[in-house]
Order: structure tokens, then C-alpha cells, then sequence
């Protein structure tokens, strides 16, 4: 039976699919969504990660805040209770960090281009490979 359910979400319209997913097929289940705000890339230069942090951050904060608010839309649709985690580093890494602790994982994917796939990675692919539990993938 499962019981603890954790939603990975990056405030696309396929992660909201997810979260969806999560409350329709689990509903009796405890749901937390995970967001993850990737660290600056360790390819910039010292002084150009220092002028861009500022700026990201706020971004980062702003985007995380616009989630959290649609999260909350979203859980009222379905008259739903779920918590909501901000984390910060290399998203595929961190939602294989916390499965452990669900019984199962629910993420989004993009049919992305293999530039998209090759600069940004694919988290999915990174959970779905990763997890100690079992991993849903939800176009």
C-alpha cells in the first residue's frame, strides 16, 4: 500500500500533470512535492557566478513562491493537503536523496531536444535510474 507519495515539480504544466496524477490515482496518501533550484553552474568564471547569484537567487525565490501558490490551487481542486519542500542543487540528485523516505516518486517529463537533454540533463531519466522505490513518469 502506499502512503507516501513524493511529487517532483519545476512549475511546468507536465509537472502539474504529475502532481494531478499523484492526487487522483493516491488519494488517501500523504502527497509532498519537491522543487529543486539547480545550483550556478560550476563552468562559470568565480566573478560571473558572484554577479549572477544575486539575480538568480531572487528569481529562484520568486519561482519557487509562483509554485508553492500553484500547488496550493491545485491540492484545494482536488480538496487535498500537500506539503511542499524547496531544495537547492542538482535536481535529479536531490529527488533520489528523498525517495528513500516515499514509497513512490512522481515526476514530469519533457520530450525535450537532445541539446536540452545534453546542457540541462534529464531529471527524470536521473530519478527513474536512481530511486530506491518505484518512479511513475508522467507525460
Amino acid at each position: 500500500m502506499i502512503t507516501r507519495v513524493l511529487v517532483a515539480m519545476d512549475g511546468s504544466e507536465v509537472a502539474e500533470r504529475a502532481l494531478r496524477y499523484a492526487l487522483e490515482v493516491h488519494e488517501n496518501a500523504e502527497v509532498v512535492v519537491l522543487h529543486v533550484v539547480g545550483e550556478p553552474s560550476s563552468m562559470m568564471g568565480e566573478a560571473t557566478e558572484i554577479a549572477l547569484a544575486e539575480d538568480s537567487e531572487e528569481k529562484a525565490h520568486d519561482r519557487s513562491e509562483e509554485l508553492i501558490e500553484r500547488v496550493g490551487e491545485i491540492a484545494t481542486e482536488y480538496d487535498a493537503t500537500v506539503d511542499v519542500e524547496v531544495a537547492v542543487g542538482q535536481p535529479g540528485k536531490r529527488i533520489v536523496e528523498r525517495a528513500e523516505e516515499f514509497d513512490t516518486v512522481i515526476v514530469g517529463t519533457h520530450d525535450g531536444s537532445l541539446i536540452d537533454r545534453l546542457l540541462v540533463g534529464n531529471v527524470a531519466q536521473t530519478v527513474f535510474r536512481g530511486s530506491p522505490v518505484s518512479v511513475t513518469v508522467v507525460r
